[in-house]
């Protein structure tokens, strides 16, 4: 008997060529009849009797699901569009197949988990919109007078405010103080934003609201009917895990970490900038010598060349004489392009030159490093109409800590470019919590703190995480509780909470439990498993396969998307070999979060990339032993605290 899983057109095509098989073998076989009302995509089993042919057509909706998730993997390793994009079009083409029903295609728009992250954003958002961020980091850290002292306040408190705060604002928050200090007390930022942003994922781990990745881990485990996790029940696992994790980051990392560009160097800034100039008609500066023109020591500042019609004037002289309509190429300092600003009958050279309405007083100078969602991903700064868009203008950009040279509109941008940019003094507010961007900071001056209300945004999160302890509330109830009671207070405003909240991570994730629904509608979940129950013999070695596995899918694809993918496998594997389901789930939310090999792993990784002048190397060789050391400490407590 045929089971009732075939596409019936499919099937039709597949019949009239089984018997035209079956007549050139000079026999004709019988075949059942074909099942009613079936979907195109359905496993399909064809069997032509005797022995003479053999054609299986095994599941094409497996077969259409691994490749989707190949190609969806291979889009986000060579970013070949934004991730939201990248699982939108994988949802899509999942529903409009017919490989997952409606319900299932969009149950991630529908999940608790979801919604909790969002209401979370709300939350933190107001934390960072009242100043109580702020007020934390100046009661817990103070102002550290050096690179240890900063090691040694920062980083700890770094970690026990990821476990209980979204990680992005934490770590926007201690890169600005570092930022701040780094030339005043000579710390080097290439020595701390990467501890800073491993400890925030260490401390992610000791909540299950540390990190969305948790939420949406649990989500998935209640969707099936099971229990979840309690709010600190991850403490007992997180919590030595990240212990080591810091004596790692102070003790070992520092003997890893790349020692570029420190605050006592020529620049007095890890970041170095090309700023191209014009001179105007009515300069100063016309037949006048860069000596005289007061250009040859212009503090942080180095006149790299001169750029005359078409004609390139490297190694320029003192005693050079400037002329109407010359380019000056500047390397320097963010700081230091206010000195240029003051000379009169010098502008911006690019054809985005600022023309912005509003007094020069007005604008302020800014840096953004750019999310991998951003529109200007892959294209060049004119092509991406940067100046309209955002009513701002780039300066210059840096990459990896180190200038880029040519003409500046022509620059092709990268995920985790550092960009200078002049605006008004709006700018920090429309966009600090824009997806477009991981990091916006102001290069001068600090934000006021209303104490009121920053305190009002304390007591709400506190008693926030006391209903939630007690059970008195479910989590989902007292996030959704702490958000309104922020909205109501006004701690946060309505447009700012909705600015607060980040559209394309919540996208990503509701897309991506269509891809998890497929992989375990399809049967793929079960094919996995059974391959890797029959490659190891015992629970323990499949729950080190597993943890094994979503560590390399969260390296090359989001952390959230690695564990809503791997989470119906280690399910379905401990279904079969008849253990609880917790250990697996455990390994699971662990490795997806547990990301420190790559900038792109994690988001806070890529938010320092620029700030800290860190190579893509510079990952692996501090982040590879630290995935050592919480995956044996992993793997060695989870079966202890729940027990296979």
């Amino acid at each position: 008997m045929v089971p009732n899983v075939g596409g019936l057109s499919y099937q039709k095509s597949f019949y009239r060529k089984a018997l035209r098989l079956s007549s050139i073998a000079g026999r004709r076989y019988a075949f059942p009849s074909l099942p009613e009302g079936a979907s195109l995509f359905r496993p399909t089993y064809f069997v032509l009797r005797r022995g003479v042919f053999c054609v299986e057509v095994c599941r094409l909706s497996l077969i259409f699901v691994v490749v989707l998730l190949f190609f969806t993997l291979a889009a986000l390793i060579f970013n070949v569009l934004s991730a939201e994009k990248v699982f939108l079009l994988a949802a899509g083409l999942l529903l409009i197949s017919g490989v997952l029903p409606a319900e299932l295609a969009l149950s991630g728009f529908s999940n608790v988990g979801v919604f909790t992250i969002a209401a979370l954003y709300v939350v933190v958002g107001a934390l960072r919109e009242s100043g109580a961020t702020q007020l934390l980091r100046r009661l817990l850290v103070g102002q550290p007078r050096s690179q240890a002292h900063a090691i040694n306040r920062i980083l700890p408190v770094t970690t026990v405010l990821s476990a209980f705060v979204n990680n992005t604002p934490v770590v926007a928050m201690f890169t600005g103080l570092v930022q701040s200090l780094s030339k005043r007390y000579s710390i080097r930022l290439s020595s701390i934003l990467i501890p800073i942003s491993y400890a925030s994922i260490l401390g992610g781990l000791c909540t299950l609201i540390g990190t969305s990745t948790n939420l949406v881990v649990d989500g998935l485990i209640k969707a099936q009917g099971l229990a979840g996790f309690t709010l600190f029940e991850l403490a007992y696992l997180g919590v030595p895990i990240a212990l080591v994790g810091l004596l790692y980051l102070k003790f070992i990392a520092p003997l890893l970490l790349p020692n570029r560009e420190s605050a006592i160097e020529q620049f007095e800034h890890v970041r170095e900038y090309m700023v191209e100039l014009l001179i105007q008609p009515n300069s100063e500066l016309v037949r006048r010598s860069i000596q005289d023109a007061g250009l040859r020591n212009l503090p942080g500042l180095f006149l790299v060349e001169i750029v005359r019609e078409r004609q390139v004037l490297s190694a320029v002289r003192p005693r050079t004489v400037l002329e109407q309509g010359d380019r000056l190429i500047f390397a320097g300092s963010p700081e230091s392009v206010l000195e240029l600003r003051n000379i009169h009958g010098l502008v911006l050279a690019d054809d985005q030159r600022f023309k912005l309405q509003g007094n020069r007083s007005d604008r302020r100078l800014f840096e953004a490093v750019l999310s991998p969602s951003n529109h200007m991903i892959g294209k060049t700064i004119k092509e991406s109409r940067f100046r309209h868009r955002y009513s701002a203008v780039v300066l210059s950009v840096s990459r990896h800590g180190q200038r880029l040279s040519g003409k500046l509109g022509d620059l092709c941008l990268q995920a985790g470019d550092t960009l200078l940019v002049e605006a008004q003094k709006g700018f920090l507010l429309r966009y600090r919590n824009s997806g477009d961007f991981l990091l916006v900071s102001k290069l001068a001056g600090t934000d006021n703190t209303d104490e009121r209300k920053a305190t009002i945004a304390l007591a709400i999160f506190v008693g926030m995480i006391l209903l939630s302890s007690f059970s008195l509330l479910s989590i989902f109830e007292s996030v959704t509780v702490a958000a309104g009671a922020m909205l109501l207070s006004g701690c946060i405003s309505f447009e700012d909470a909705g600015k607060s909240i980040n559209y394309n991570v919540l996208l990503v994730i509701a897309c991506a439990f269509a891809l998890g629904a497929a992989v375990s509608h399809v049967g793929l979940a079960s094919h996995i498993s059974d391959l890797l129950i029959n490659s190891v013999n015992t629970p323990f070695a499949a729950l080190v396969a597993v943890y094994l596995v979503t560590v390399l899918l969260t390296e090359l694809m989001t952390n959230n998307a690695a564990a809503i993918i791997m989470l119906p496998i280690a399910l379905s594997i401990a279904q079969v070999f008849g253990v609880h389901y917790q250990p697996f789930a455990m390994a699971v939310m662990v490795s997806a979060s547990a990301s420190f090999m790559t900038p792109t792993g994690y988001q806070t990784n890529l938010m320092v990339m620029g700030p800290g002048g860190y190579h893509f190397s510079d990952y692996f060789k501090v982040g590879a032993p630290l995935s050592i050391i919480v995956g044996l400490m992993a793997l060695m407590l989870i079966p202890v605290i729940w027990p296979l």
